[in-house]
């Protein structure tokens, strides 16, 4: 088990990403934590940012009881603050947001208020911090990103493909295209460190095929290599058929099943990564505890099918799978973007 203490050099980790974020000295600075936040991650932030120069002060909230019938990881729904009318208010007062939340902002309900009061954030994935120093963003990825981003916006449709037999059929009429680079500089935005990823969230009905998960993808739900393949039968965005007769597709079957929830087996996003620094293999280097594994949803090339909540499509559930597939071939109308798992053309 790696130590988690205090280092010169992870503070600079912080802090050259909070510049990227454009923090000033003298600007109001929120770190958003819980009881369960890595404690580690909370210090260097406030280390970082009183470095900076900035006015820092601390929204703590207890994390709540487990509502779910099983244990939920890495959802980007954090449900930390609880709609507190007060923590909503000091969040979007706030000029800058470090989200130190075990499972992040992105999709937690009370982000848009805190976007719209202009607040600038920062969720900082609950990462041993060597991890974050190793991703630490890379300004030239922006430019990369955004022009992925803006090939997703004028396209039509995505097709997925693979020589273990993926094929996936994804209308993309009215998605919503996302996508982060590691850093944000403009008020009344959200992105997430580690970055690297371009993606759409799918309109309802708009996803049919196949998904082939073959030795070595990876399930980051449960922080798993695949040792055998896992063929999900995909019809009207939801996953209908789990194949398999082994532990890898057991365990997805029974925590699909466990929520009791139809919404749990819709997408909820695909894309794919970017990110040239983020490694498939890191997960071997750490202890499940070590270790989120946002590295992973953002290694450049990977092909990322999720499920779970989709708000384009009406959908809210906290079931959620994060599934990065290799070797894959993304396709939009007539653009090749990923062969073989490479990035293609201004991509790569």
């Amino acid at each position: 088990m790696m130590q988690q203490r205090i280092e010169a050099k992870w503070i600079d980790a912080f802090a050259n990403v909070f510049r990227l974020c454009g923090v000033q000295p003298g600007e109001v600075a929120a770190i958003l934590s819980e009881t369960q936040s890595r404690p580690v991650n909370v210090q260097l932030a406030e280390l970082a940012l009183q470095g900076l120069g900035a006015r820092v002060f601390h929204v703590v909230l207890p994390s709540p009881r487990l509502q779910a019938p099983v244990p939920v990881r890495s959802t980007g729904a954090s449900d930390a603050i609880g709609g507190l009318a007060p923590a909503v208010a000091a969040l979007a007062g706030s000029g800058f947001v470090a989200d130190l939340t075990v499972e992040g902002l992105l999709h937690a309900p009370e982000l848009p208020q805190i976007l719209g009061g202009g607040a600038r954030v920062l969720m900082v994935s609950n990462e041993h911090p060597e991890v974050l120093e190793r991703c630490a963003p890379d300004p030239a990825l922006e430019a990369k990103v955004k022009a992925g981003m803006r090939l997703l916006k004028g396209a039509r449709r995505m097709r997925v493909t693979s020589e273990a037999g993926t094929d996936l059929a994804i209308d993309l009429a009215h998605a919503r295209v996302g996508g982060g680079w590691g850093y944000t500089a403009r008020a009344g935005s959200i992105s997430h460190w580690p970055g690297g990823l371009c993606l759409a969230f799918p309109a309802a009905g708009s996803v049919h095929g196949r998904l082939v998960m073959a030795e070595g993808d990876v399930n980051l739900t449960f922080k798993r290599y695949l040792e055998k393949p896992v063929v999900l039968t995909v019809q009207d965005d939801h996953v209908t058929d789990i194949a398999g007769h082994h532990l890898d597709a057991e365990l997805m079957r029974s925590y699909f099943a466990a929520w009791g929830d139809r919404a749990a087996y819709a997408v909820s996003h695909v894309g794919w990564g970017m990110n040239p620094t983020a490694r498939w293999d890191a997960m071997a280097f750490y202890d499940k505890n070590d270790f989120n594994g946002t590295e992973l949803r953002a290694f450049a090339g990977n092909f990322l099918y999720s499920t779970g909540a989709n708000e384009v499509a009406g959908r809210h559930t906290l079931g959620h799978f994060d599934l990065p597939l290799r070797g894959c071939t993304v396709t939009l109308d007539d653009t090749v973007v990923v062969a073989d798992g490479q990035l293609q053309g201004d991509l790569a």
